[in-house]
């Protein structure tokens, strides 16, 4: 008897295996090469109720709203992503041209001075130590001055690269706003003939996921709202203690830049304290560092609660399924690990599916 339950369990764990590594071979390798249809299946299901509205009050043939508002919605997709691409093509750029001139008049006078006071300490206590030194400031100056020239040379790697890859993008955005048009128009078509070919607990299981899924993504667009609005009154708080000027823009734009999962608050509040503390503004420096470590501990306390709380699962569940789909898929998978973990949960719970008990 327990040979069987063992073999039962060794076929179903096989079972899950396979399946897990075949949708993740799908969205690893097979997703990018259908991403325009499956953007444009995404648009067409998210513009469907606006349609539909219309199609209802106004009596109008399904084919005008459809048109209408695909082409609002592209050209208000196409106005933010310009306006945003230019003010960061513009901020960068007016970065990477002050670096080298910030380098050679600010941070290599203070870094030399430095190394001269050190020098000066280290001769009075061990003379023999001042050679050392010497290696490890010349090895530090070098070290930065080539980092100042890679970072260049990165971005005009960058922005060459961003220019080849432009008539692929641009094939691909045709492509995805054309199937849009065809998909808006004929979506009630097209969602009928696929669940047609379904059987019926199919479909059952099918309508169950798109209710959980587009409750469960409401619900993380508003917990994410409420962790972005706590992070940017911590941050405004705390660089008007520091005396930061316009320290509530400042705020808001660190409190944007912390949905990047991987560089969030610390891409800029570190680079910002070690430039203070180098520059000798200590007070500065120390309550950067001091706030940082506050958001970021106030920030793993909250997000796994609040996020878990309104997917329905365990904070320790949330957080692991987070950093998993980080891993594995990027931001697309930071937010998708914990909502299909959810839905399975939530299908299992009803009977829809049998994974776990």
């Amino acid at each position: 008897m327990d040979l069987n339950k063992q073999k039962n369990f060794l076929i179903r764990f096989a079972f899950w295996l396979i399946i897990a590594a075949i949708i993740f071979i799908c969205l690893k390798y097979a997703l990018p090469f259908f991403a325009p249809f499956v953007f444009a299946f995404i648009a067409a299901f998210l513009l469907n109720w606006p349609i539909r509205w219309a199609e209802r009050k106004l009596k109008l043939p399904r084919a005008l709203p459809a048109i209408l508002f695909t082409a609002l919605f592209f050209a208000a997709a196409g106005a933010l992503i310009t306006l945003l691409g230019f003010r960061l093509f513009s901020t960068t750029k007016q970065v990477i041209t002050a670096l080298p001139s910030f380098y050679s008049t600010t941070l290599l006078p203070l870094l030399q001075d430095l190394f001269s006071r050190l020098e000066v300490t280290l001769s009075a206590l061990d003379p023999s130590a001042v050679s050392i030194l010497e290696d490890i400031s010349q090895d530090v100056i070098r070290s930065l001055g080539s980092l100042v020239s890679n970072i260049s040379i990165t971005a005009i790697s960058a922005v060459s690269s961003l220019a080849a890859s432009v008539p692929g993008t641009f094939l691909n955005l045709v492509i995805t706003i054309i199937v849009t048009f065809f998909m808006t128009i004929d979506y009630p078509k097209i969602t009928e003939f696929l669940l047609r070919q379904l059987p019926e607990g199919g479909r059952r299981a099918v309508s169950e996921i798109r209710a959980y899924v587009c409750g469960t993504l409401i619900k993380c667009i508003l917990s994410y709202a409420l962790i972005l609005f706590i992070t940017f009154s911590e941050i405004s708080i705390g660089l008007t203690l520091l005396r930061v000027p316009n320290a509530l823009l400042i705020a808001a734009c660190i409190a944007i830049f912390d949905i990047l999962p991987v560089l969030g608050t610390g891409g800029i509040m570190i680079p910002w304290a070690i430039l203070s503390l180098v520059t000798g503004d200590l007070f500065r420096g120390i309550g950067l560092l001091v706030l940082y470590l506050v958001i970021t501990v106030i920030r793993n306390i909250i997000e796994p609660k609040i996020v878990g709380h309104q997917v329905g699962l365990h904070p320790v569940v949330t957080l692991a399924s987070m950093l998993a789909g980080l891993q594995l898929f990027g931001i697309i998978g930071l937010f998708g690990f914990p909502i299909t973990l959810s839905l399975l949960k939530n299908l299992n719970d009803r009977g829809v599916i049998h994974i776990f008990k």
